[in-house]
């Protein structure tokens, strides 16, 4: 079975422009009969007000951005957290005609999110 661990971002976007939190996360992804899965830990390093942070973005809306470096990321949704330990899933492009963000390599600095 194809795996790939590594690190990655959890970005949580208010719009285009505004990005409200960065959480630092390991993530391994294993390739499955049905796609993909995908287990993350949140930084252990990360503060207690950032955990809190975290908490709020979720409880506002759990779909992060999921950037692996600075030339690659994609839309996933949060599903399960049991204290810094994550399950992810890709999230559906709403805009399938290619004018938002959708697993898109992008140049350092540029990520856009979907519009929210």
């Amino acid at each position: 079975m194809d795996m790939w661990e590594g690190a990655a971002t959890l970005e949580w976007w208010a719009n285009r422009s505004t990005c409200l939190g960065s959480f630092g996360t390991r993530v391994a992804i294993q390739v499955t009969d049905d796609g993909w899965t995908c287990n993350a830990i949140l930084d252990p390093r990360t503060s207690d007000d950032a955990q809190e942070a975290f908490g709020f973005l979720m409880d506002l809306d759990s779909v992060f951005t999921l950037c692996f470096d600075a030339e690659s990321a994609l839309l996933a949704r949060v599903v399960n957290r049991k204290g810094n330990e994550l399950t992810l899933t890709v999230e559906p492009d709403p805009h399938p005609s290619g004018k938002a963000f959708h697993q898109t390599i992008r140049p350092a600095g540029t990520r856009q999110p979907m519009g929210r």
